[in-house]
Formats: structure tokens, sequence, C-alpha cells
């Protein structure tokens, strides 16, 4: 089983952050692809590229099921697996409580970006992760 992770592909933060997935998939069953890419639009995901609060769109392969937002980083602790999934408990917190922090986050993530240097290109392996 695989998953595809959406992410805002002119945003350092969440650069930064497919990077650090990317070290912790092991098993390399997450792929990534910007959410201004060719594959998002033709998905339709490419609404959620808003820079004024951006969404994580994660799609699961195996049955075509969509995560946005909390959900999105939710089921990424199942598609990372290990002791990871210590976080799948997470789904009883109310959607709008997770939610209400994400959109903190993400509606912060140029700020936060600007603290460390996370203009990094991807190694070679990395870069084969990643569609288009």
């Amino acid at each position: 089983m695989g998953w595809i992770l959406f992410f805002d592909g002119d945003c350092a933060f969440c650069s930064a952050g497919v990077r650090r997935v990317m070290r912790l998939d092991r098993r390399k069953r997450i792929r990534f692809a910007p959410l201004q890419g060719r594959l998002s639009h033709e998905k339709g995901f490419e609404v959620h590229a808003d820079p004024a609060g951006g969404t994580m769109v994660l799609l699961r392969e195996s049955d075509g099921r969509v995560f946005l937002r909390s959900d999105a980083v939710v089921e990424l602790t199942r598609a990372l697996g290990g002791w990871w999934r210590v976080f799948l408990p997470a789904w009883i917190i109310p959607r709008f409580l997770r939610d209400a922090a994400y959109k903190c986050v993400a509606r912060n993530r140029y700020w936060l970006s600007k603290k460390g240097d996370f203009c990094v290109l991807p190694d070679p392996e990395m870069e084969s992760r990643i569609l288009e």
C-alpha cells in the first residue's frame, strides 16, 4: 500500500517537512507531489495551495481515500508505521480542535520558515520519490 503526500511546493516550511517525512519513511511507501504540480492538477487538489492557509493533502492509493489538514497528519502516522502509530488515537480528538491547531501552524508557516535554513536541494534518492 502506498500514499502520495501533496504539499505546498512554494513553502520552505512545507518542503522541510517533506524532507523530514522522507527520512522517517524507512519503508519508502510515501511519495510526494507539489500542490502546484501536474498530478495535483489532474486530481483537482491545486485548490488547496492557498498561501493564506494551505493544506496538506494525503492520498491513500489502495482505496483512493483523500485526507486533508489534521486528518492527513494522523493518517501520515499510519503510513510511517512503527512507533509513529502511537499517535493514531488522535482520531478521537474532535476534528475541529485538530484542524484549529493545524490551521494555526499553516497560517504561520512562512514566518516559521524564516527561522531556519530550509532551502536544501534534495539528494537523488529523495528526488526519485517526488512526483510531478
